[in-house]
């Protein structure tokens, strides 16, 4: 059997300023609203559905997403043109600063509703596919 992913709720404050904020970023579209969400696709067919929920219901998640190098570029450019906080890791100690973990790039920032989001350029373990 072949088990994929095919999509996850991301609880936001604001749906739409949630899913904006990381089409932005990554350049994906934002689909037509379906019901109570908002989805976005990525690049392997995942759809990321954003949902309302009251803030104080909200469980902060972690995202981490794989991307090239130029793809790193063109949103780490939109994150410091934005004056989005960023850091180096998760734990929020290396701020202003990227990693060069498994000889690729990596950040971390939050997103509207407060989850926390990274960009990587390698895989953990230096294992591209």
């Amino acid at each position: 059997m072949t088990v994929q992913l095919n999509h996850t709720i991301i609880q936001s404050r604001d749906r739409r300023e949630s899913a904006e904020f990381l089409a932005y970023l990554l350049n994906l579209e934002v689909g037509a609203p379906w019901g109570p969400f908002i989805p976005i696709e990525i690049a392997n067919g995942v759809t990321l559905d954003f949902a309302n929920i009251p803030a104080e219901s909200i469980t902060p998640q972690h995202y981490a997403f794989l991307v090239s190098e130029a793809e790193f570029d063109e949103a780490f450019e939109k994150i410091k043109r934005a004056r989005i906080t960023y850091f180096a890791d998760p734990h929020g100690q290396r701020l202003g600063e990227i990693n060069h973990n498994d000889g690729g790039r990596g950040v971390y920032f939050e997103d509207p509703s407060g989850h926390g989001m990274e960009l990587i350029t390698v895989p953990y373990g230096g294992f591209k596919k």
